[in-house]
């Protein structure tokens, strides 16, 4: 089984086909000559890592199977296993789909039907001039930004939380560090934070509440430190419940409850100690 996508300008540099083995061979090409410092993650059957070509930088990820074993144990473990890119190309096309700002997709090829050692790439570009809100934010609780910023980076988070998981899609690993700000755009309305790291993502018809809770525990675990007020809180439930802050804290109170427990429970586990006390606005 074969898939294939090659953007015009990178097929047009690189003299690329659309061809799933051609392209597949490329990236291996791309994978191998790297320099150890632009390599990311190289385990579990997974090479990611930056590349230039024709004056722009792409970051590759190259999947070249994780093998029966890692994947029994991972659904020992009650986890699905990551096989290749499809899930990262998939969800990247959904979330443009719906508004959600993502990562744009350069190149894509699968090839193989075992599972195991299955043969897969997605090249994107790379976000050039953007700054993790896990970084953006990190100072905020001694030193918060304007209460206009403070408002359009929450409501983003809440129109990009609530738009992809009312299409039924799930990230895994939501975090604050997996939100890429442009600082460029926060003099307009609605700022341009990328949402990355989608290869754990899944696409089902709805969202189960398990997948909810997880995600949004992790949101809010990740932003403990930001100098998070009660008042926060409210409008993210505000502006990512259908019908705002009534719903949120009547028919939906458990949810937001579970995602607090949630939240509370990772900052136990990560940090050793209580999550700092809500900030007083």
């Amino acid at each position: 089984m074969a898939e294939s996508y090659v953007r015009e300008d990178i097929a047009a540099v690189e003299g690329l086909t659309s061809s799933a083995q051609a392209l597949l061979h490329w990236a291996d090409e791309v994978a191998g000559s790297a320099p150890a410092e632009h390599v990311y993650r190289n385990k579990e059957g997974r090479k990611t890592l930056r590349f230039g070509r024709g004056g722009h930088s792409y970051f590759l990820k190259l999947h070249s199977g994780i093998g029966w074993g890692e994947i029994c144990k991972n659904l020992l473990q009650l986890r699905l296993p990551v096989l290749g890119a499809s899930n990262e190309y998939r969800a990247v096309l959904a979330l443009t789909e719906l508004g959600v700002d993502t990562m744009s997709v350069a190149a894509y090829a699968r090839f193989g039907a075992n599972p195991a050692r299955q043969h897969s790439m997605i090249v994107t570009d790379d976000l050039v001039g953007t700054v993790s809100l896990e970084d953006y934010c990190a100072s905020w609780a001694s030193h918060p930004p304007m209460f206009s910023t403070r408002l359009k980076i929450l409501r983003k988070l809440a129109d990009s939380a609530g738009r992809m998981h009312r299409a039924g899609i799930n990230h895994r690993d939501f975090y604050l560090c997996h939100f890429h700000l442009d600082e460029q755009t926060l003099a307009s309305a609605s700022p341009t934070c990328h949402l990355i790291d989608l290869h754990r993502a899944q696409l089902r018809a709805s969202t189960p509440r398990r997948w909810l809770v997880k995600d949004l525990g992790g949101l809010y675990f990740s932003a403990m430190d930001c100098g998070v007020s009660r008042r926060d809180l409210l409008r993210f439930m505000r502006w990512y419940t259908p019908g705002g802050l009534r719903p949120a804290l009547t028919e939906h109170v458990s949810l937001w409850r579970a995602v607090e427990r949630a939240a509370i429970k990772l900052y136990r586990k990560d940090h050793g100690r209580e999550p700092p006390a809500l900030a007083a606005s």
